[in-house]
C-alpha cells in the first residue's frame, strides 16, 4: 500500500495540473477570441497553448516525482531527456481530451449564437408586425383620413404636408424591416414625421420637442421610437388646457423619451407590449437595457444608444 501511495500522488498531481491548465487556457482565451467570431484563431491558439502547457506541466511533475523518490540524486544526475520523452504520453492524452472538450465548447457556443440570432429575428419581426398593426389599424387610418379630409377644404398646404408625413412613415417602416439596428439620425427623422402627423391631427392639444446635439455613430433597434411615441399618444389624455407634451433628448449615452403623465381612465389593448418588445430586443443585442420610470408628473423611457460593434 505504501508503494502505491507515491504513484497515486504523482497521478493525482499530474491529472490535476493538466485539468487546471485546460480550464485556465479556456478562461484566458474566452476574453480574447470568440468561438463564433474567430473560431479558427481560437482553435489554433487553444491547442497550441495547451499542448505547450501540458508538456511543460507533465515534465515538471514527472521530474519532481523522481527527484522526491530519489533525493540522493543531484540535479545534474537526473535524466532530463528521458523525463521529456515520458512527458509526451500524458501530453498527447491531455491534448486529445482537451480537443474533445474544445469541440464541445465550440458546438455549444455555435448553438447558443444560432438560438440568439433566431430569438432576435423573432423579436424584430414581432416589433415590425406590431408597428405595422399600429399604423394600419382601422383607428389610425380612420383618424388619418378624417384629418386629411378636413385639411383638404381648409388648407392645401397643410393637407400636402400631412400626406408627405404619412407616406414617409409607411416608407420607413418598410425600409427597416430586415435591420437589427438603424442610425439614430434615421429614427429621429421618422419620429419627427410621426409627431408632425400627430400634431396636424391634435393641433394645440399636443406639443413636442426634439433636442439632440449629435447623432454620429449612434444606433437604436428599428422602430423603437415609434413604439414609445405610439404609447404616449394612445394612452395619454390630450386637451387644449392640458396638452400632451413629448420631449426627446439625450443624456449620458441614452436617448430619453419623456411625456407628461396624464393617463386615460379606460384601459386599452396592447398596454406594455411595445415596451416588452423593446426590452427583449436590447437583451439580445447588448448587455445594456432600457430604463423605464414614472412619477406623478412624467413617464420616461431611456433607450441606450448602441454602436454597431456591440
Amino acid at each position: 500500500m505504501k508503494n502505491l501511495l507515491p504513484s497515486f500522488i504523482n497521478s493525482f498531481l499530474l491529472s490535476s495540473s493538466l485539468s487546471y491548465g485546460g480550464f485556465l487556457v479556456d478562461r484566458i482565451f474566452d476574453k480574447r477570441f470568440s468561438w463564433v467570431e474567430k473560431p479558427l484563431v481560437r482553435l489554433l491558439a487553444t491547442l497550441a497553448t495547451y499542448t505547450l502547457y501540458s508538456f511543460v506541466a507533465s515534465f515538471i511533475v514527472i521530474t519532481a516525482y523522481v527527484w522526491v523518490r530519489n533525493p540522493q540524486l543531484s540535479f545534474k544526475e537526473l535524466n532530463l531527456p528521458y523525463f521529456a520523452s515520458e512527458a509526451v504520453s500524458p501530453m498527447i492524452i491531455a491534448v486529445t481530451v482537451n480537443a474533445i472538450f474544445t469541440t464541445r465548447s465550440w458546438l455549444f457556443e455555435w448553438r447558443k449564437s444560432v438560438l440568439e440570432a433566431e430569438q432576435l429575428k423573432r423579436a424584430v419581426l414581432a416589433g415590425q408586425n406590431q408597428s405595422l398593426k399600429d399604423q394600419l389599424n382601422p383607428h389610425f387610418l380612420f383618424n388619418s383620413l378624417n384629418t386629411l379630409s378636413s385639411l383638404v377644404y381648409e388648407s392645401a398646404e397643410r393637407s400636402d404636408k400631412f400626406i408627405q408625413s404619412l407616406s414617409k412613415i409607411y416608407r420607413y417602416v418598410l425600409e427597416v424591416q430586415q435591420e437589427e439596428l438603424v442610425s439614430l439620425e434615421k429614427e429621429l427623422g421618422f419620429a419627427k414625421n410621426y409627431l408632425e402627423l400627430q400634431k396636424i391631427r391634435f393641433e394645440d392639444k399636443m406639443i413636442f420637442e426634439i433636442s439632440i446635439s449629435s447623432t454620429a455613430g449612434k444606433n437604436l433597434p428599428p422602430l423603437s421610437l415609434q413604439l414609445l411615441l405610439e404609447n404616449a399618444v394612445k394612452h395619454t389624455v390630450a386637451t387644449t388646457k392640458n396638452p400632451l407634451k413629448i420631449k426627446i433628448t439625450e443624456e449620458d449615452e441614452f436617448l430619453v423619451v419623456r411625456n407628461n403623465w396624464q393617463p386615460k381612465k379606460e384601459k386599452l389593448d396592447g398596454v406594455g407590449i411595445g415596451l416588452e418588445n423593446i426590452k427583449k430586443r436590447y437583451q439580445l443585442l447588448s448587455d445594456k437595457a432600457p430604463i423605464i420610470s414614472q412619477d406623478e408628473n412624467f413617464f420616461t423611457v431611456k433607450l441606450p444608444l448602441l454602436n454597431i460593434s456591440e
